[in-house]
C-alpha cells in the first residue's frame, strides 16, 4: 500500500513478524485477542482507551517514511 502511496499502520502485538516483513508503521496492540481493548476494563473506560489508542495509531499516518 505505501508502495501505492497510500500511507497504512498496523496494529499488531507480532511486533518482530511485522519488522521482518518492513512495515513502516507499526502500533502495538494491547492484547492478542483485543488490539485496541480491554474487556476487563468498565465499558466506558474501554471506550475511552479504544478511542486514545484509534487516535494513537491514526498519528503515526502523518509520519513520513524513509523510501527503500
Amino acid at each position: 500500500m505505501e508502495r501505492s502511496g497510500i500511507p497504512a499502520v498496523l496494529i499488531t502485538n507480532l511486533q518482530t513478524v511485522a519488522q521482518t516483513m518492513y512495515v513502516n508503521r507499526i502500533f502495538p496492540g494491547v492484547a492478542i485477542p483485543h488490539l485496541l481493548g480491554n474487556p476487563k476494563l468498565p465499558r466506558s473506560e474501554e471506550k475511552v482507551l479504544r478511542q486514545e489508542l484509534t487516535e494513537r495509531a491514526l498519528r503515526l499516518l502523518e509520519q513520513a517514511v524513509a523510501q527503500a
